[in-house]
């Protein structure tokens, strides 16, 4: 998943060109106080106290508006955490990042290519009709349509059907065993929607005007374009353990990160997702609410778009990686909040393999150390000296300029000659949809999460032919293994070969991978009762707020 605002964690002053690595291993940027950040202490939380009641109403920070509350093209942070409290989908993905019934109370498998989901009996929407199997048919049907063009189709590229086969009973058959279909069911792909509704609304479903009509613990009732989204508590809601703790749930857009970092010391906002992590100390010291770390399954990258140049040649790809001091780019994005890894899932995701593999896929791999020295030697083995590479990025975010400005230093200290290319950052979410716009273009940076418990969803994206496989790498082993993993039903012998993938992935570098980082937010004096966790984009998560 991507954009660039996904991917804005951080504000304030750019660095310019002539800073080197040596000057980010020492001195973290400014933060939204002002002053220079210190390194931040920093645990993992997994869930906040208990509310002590119920509050009338709750304002939450968005660092951003949505692009749609449709379903079939809610593929990023800003979408995804509101509608997640108001749309439901077949199965629940948890703050652990387990998967549990949602809509569906059961499903199976009685054939390597049958899925069967049961829905739940005395689910209505939010208009009070009842939810049933013709909604769930409809809702899923969409992301095969051509016309809707769906953000999740990738989800559904083994369905050959989907069909009522009961009461409360939908089957969905696949060309292939397809092992990550269900997974998919517990985000945005398994989201049901009414289908009258669905008619009724037509183009419209999703936007400012028409909104949703869902079956979660809040409702929609308005949006106001460039100012807020307003919920409210659902009174039918199906679920007693997750009714809404808050009669009344507000979004609010702030897209300068000062601001937000503001109405947050002050209370005016009672938390944000996504904070920036330069502005932990600042907000630390006014002593208001709490910082917190949270279980994250996203992995920093610098995508290697052409394949072709200087980084073809995989040698190149592991020099520019030895030459990224990325203790010291952490001590600059994110006051060292952090690790730096060598490969690009983490462990969050992994819990249903086999231990075994899992130790393998995270041990037994190629290790890229610091050392400028052996990557200059890899450069010129590589006969490269001297060429240039093309690095893009955008004033979208402290954490762009870091990372360009660190990537276009590692690059001339082995030798190459690098080039920045600054574009808007709308031009730069073109990357990730067109490939003209990667013409001429090296390297660009990603956040990339995962929305499935399984790293597989990881992999499969850098088969050759993906979409997403941006540089258009291909390796035929790579390609066999994850092909073959897709098609494995069961977890631990899955879990192997993924193992494998993540290897050959590791030793090749498709992408450069930085670092990853916990999923940062604040949560205000007035409130409690959540988990810091990244599947706030798919959890109820507003509904178990409630008052300290």
């Amino acid at each position: 998943m991507f954009t660039p605002t996904k991917r804005s964690r951080r504000r304030g002053a750019a660095l310019t060109a002539a800073v080197a690595i040596a000057a980010l291993t020492l001195t973290a940027c400014a933060g939204s106080g002002g002053a220079a950040s210190a390194p931040v202490e920093w645990k993992l939380t997994e869930q906040t106290a208990a509310p002590s009641g119920e509050l009338d109403q709750v304002t939450w920070a968005s660092y951003a508006e949505p692009f749609s509350l449709d379903y079939a093209y809610a593929f990023d942070y800003a979408d995804n955490q509101v509608l997640a409290n108001v749309c439901e989908s077949l199965l629940r993905l948890n703050p652990d990042f387990t998967l549990t019934p949602g809509l569906a109370e059961s499903y199976e498998n009685p054939t390597p290519t049958t899925w069967v989901f049961r829905l739940r009996d005395g689910v209505t929407f939010h208009d009070g009709t009842p939810l049933t199997a013709a909604d769930a048919v409809a809702s899923m049907r969409r992301h095969l349509d051509p016309a809707v063009g769906s953000s999740w189709n990738s989800v559904y590229q083994n369905v050959a059907s989907i069909e009522q086969t009961g009461e409360r009973e939908v089957t969905v058959t696949t060309t292939i065993p397809d092992s990550q279909f269900p997974l998919g069911m517990g985000g945005s792909a398994g989201v049901i929607e009414s289908a009258a509704t669905l008619a009724a609304a037509g183009a419209d479903y999703g936007n400012s005007s028409a909104g949703v009509n869902c079956t979660g613990p809040f409702q929609f009732d308005s949006w106001k374009a460039g100012e807020r989204i307003s919920l409210s508590r659902f009174d039918g809601y199906w679920d007693a353990e997750l009714r809404a703790k808050s009669a009344q749930f507000d979004f609010v857009f702030m897209a300068d990160a000062t601001a937000r970092t503001n109405a947050l010391k002050s209370g005016e906002a009672d938390g944000s997702w996504l904070l920036p992590l330069d502005a932990v100390a600042n907000l630390e010291a006014a002593g208001a609410g709490d910082v917190l770390f949270g279980l994250n399954t996203s992995v920093s990258n610098l995508i290697v778009s052409d394949l072709e140049g200087p980084l073809g040649d995989a040698r190149v790809r592991q020099a520019l990686l030895m030459a990224i001091d990325r203790e010291g780019v952490l001590q600059a994005m994110t006051s060292g909040v952090g690790r730096p890894t060598d490969v690009f899932t983490t462990e969050s995701v992994w819990a249903d393999g086999d231990p075994a593999a899992m130790e393998r896929a995270f041990s037994d791999i190629e290790h890229y150390p610091y050392d400028i020295e052996a990557a200059k030697q890899l450069v010129a083995d590589a006969g490269v000296a001297g060429e240039e590479i093309t690095i893009t990025t955008a004033p979208i975010s402290q954490e762009f300029a870091v990372i360009s400005q660190a990537t276009a230093a590692a690059a001339k200290a082995i030798g190459l000659e690098p080039k920045i290319d600054t574009v808007t950052p709308a031009a730069y979410t073109t990357l990730f949809s067109d490939p003209a716009a990667r013409e001429g273009v090296d390297l660009f940076y990603t956040v990339w999460y995962l929305s499935s418990p399984d790293p597989l969803e990881m992999y499969s994206v850098l088969r050759t032919g993906e979409f997403s496989n941006y540089g258009n790498w291909s390796n035929p082993e790579f390609d066999q293994l994850v092909t073959d993993a897709v098609s494995t039903l069961d977890p631990a012998e899955r879990s192997e070969l993924t193992a494998q993938a993540q290897q050959l992935a590791n030793a090749e570098l498709p992408w450069l991978p930085i670092a990853e980082v916990p999923n940062a937010m604040y949560l205000g004096e007035r409130v409690t009762g959540l988990s810091p966790s990244i599947a706030f984009l798919y959890y109820p998560w507003a509904a178990t707020l409630g008052a300290r």
